[in-house]
């Protein structure tokens, strides 16, 4: 996951999962533009391993977030005159600045899935724990992203247990994914979440808070006194 070399950034002029448009239209009698992507919606689970007390979540790398740092170190990486040259960037930084904690998740692609068959199918895939769909529960929905895509997103929760682990996880080597599993404890909870020097989508952040106040109070008196707890 730290071995980064020979990037080149180019034009995209096709993706299956981008496409770029412009919208024009009047709004109270102004005319107004706006571009926009359209790609497709997701899903995300938080996964709470209760063997263990402890939210399972992956870490992998994000181009997309790698370069927004590159960028910011070097204003000059997009500033191409024809956007049909490539750019080399020389002054690279270490991979770790695009790696982020985030919740299990994936795209929706496939429509002879529901989103709760989706979001399991993710989750044996990327953590490696085979869940009933029985086993999901909804937690809500939301669009991200509403200034370019405004795609939805559906957000489950999962309980699993040690012995449900039948895989271990890490996404599809041959769709070229490389994902670590982590696991986050239950005390650490707040603490990880605040800390900025651990990157993280705000997916974890809402999930670990939703978790307190709807699942926590429900556990265990000897576990409750060590959960979520605020830094001092």
């Amino acid at each position: 996951m730290e071995l980064l070399e020979e990037l080149e950034i180019a034009p995209c002029n096709s993706s299956q999962y981008l496409r770029p448009f412009r919208l024009h239209y009047r709004q109270n009698g102004t005319k107004k533009f706006w571009d926009f992507m359209r790609t497709h919606d997701s899903v995300s689970i938080l996964i709470f391993n209760i063997t263990r007390q402890c939210f399972v979540l992956v870490k992998q790398f994000r181009p997309a977030v790698y370069m927004c740092e590159l960028e910011r170190h070097n204003p000059e990486v997009f500033q191409v005159k024809d956007m049909n040259d490539c750019c080399y960037p020389r002054d690279l930084l270490p991979a770790s600045v695009g790696v982020t904690y985030e919740l299990c998740a994936g795209i929706v692609d496939n429509p002879e899935l529901s989103l709760a068959e989706t979001a399991c199918k993710e989750i044996l895939e990327e953590c490696g724990y085979n869940v009933p769909v029985a086993n999901l529960r909804k937690i809500s929905s939301y669009r991200s992203g509403v200034g370019v895509t405004g795609s939805k997103q559906t957000l489950f929760y999962a309980e699993v247990k040690d012995s449900m682990k039948t895989d271990i996880g890490g996404g599809k080597a041959e769709e070229g994914e490389l994902i670590e599993v982590v696991e986050i404890p239950l005390e650490d909870a707040f603490n990880f979440s605040f800390d900025e020097n651990l990157p993280k989508t705000m997916g974890v952040m809402f999930g670990f808070m939703w978790f307190q106040n709807n699942v926590a109070p429900l556990l265990p008196q000897k576990i409750k006194t060590n959960k979520i707890t605020p830094i001092p």
